[in-house]
């Protein structure tokens, strides 16, 4: 998690500079974990995710099966994670958020210099069902298996984060949700390290840095 945050911080710095004028000039617009956001499409710095993505796209066109190395994850290749998705299809959107969250949150933690021999890699779908990973992997397959569900994309980020109680970076995917009862927009959080899913609001520990989706990377500052 500390190599995530340093790679993070790079990262960063190379996205501001790339930052349109217009947006940078947008004023900030607030946002979960008490901060403030500005938004770029220039998703060219953000090589681990872009390469993660690209992957994914040719690995389902494969639908290779891999060896099963988790009796409580239960899913092994792509034929397992969809059939674990179209168990979902018709329930509703909250139930499918804390569905995946939870078959997910089961996978063994693993770092990628174990996995990869490397201090930061972000995993595809298949490459987490075969290795398993570390907390970004663990929210982008979250990120992807709402994406199949039909969520929208302006609904889905994984967000970058620094935990300031233990003073490192980790990772975890935020979804917007319409709650039913008042119409509200609310922002959840998928994290492997909390076995629930929970309100943003309820969360003080979180600094966000930087989220992400398909189509947008959003820059966050203290509100």
């Amino acid at each position: 998690m500390a190599a995530l945050f340093r790679v993070v911080a790079i990262v960063l710095v190379v996205a501001a500079s790339t930052v349109s004028p217009v947006l940078a000039a947008d004023p900030p617009v607030p946002s979960y974990f008490n901060s403030v956001e500005m938004r770029s499409s220039n998703l060219e710095p953000f090589k681990k995710w872009n390469s993660a993505l690209e992957r994914y796209d040719k690995e389902g066109k494969v639908r290779k099966k891999n060896k099963c190395l988790s009796k409580n994850l239960d899913i092994c290749d792509y034929d397992d994670w969809v059939k674990f998705l179209e168990t979902l299809k018709d329930k509703d959107k909250l139930t499918q958020i804390r569905a995946v969250n939870d078959r997910f949150n089961k996978a063994k933690y693993v770092t990628d210099k174990s996995n990869w021999g490397q201090n930061d890699y972000w995993n595809t779908p298949a490459e987490f069902m075969q290795n398993f990973g570390d907390c970004e992997d663990y929210a982008i397959i979250k990120y992807l298996s709402l994406q199949l569900l039909g969520f929208p994309e302006d609904d889905l980020r994984v967000v970058a984060v620094k935990d300031l109680n233990l003073k490192v970076g980790h990772a975890i995917l935020i979804v917007f949700w319409i709650d039913p009862r008042n119409s509200s927009r609310r922002a959840l959080v998928l994290d492997n390290q909390v076995e629930k899913v929970v309100d943003a609001r309820a969360i003080r520990h979180y600094q966000p840095v930087f989220s992400i989706n398909k189509e947008y990377w959003w820059r966050h500052q203290n509100g």
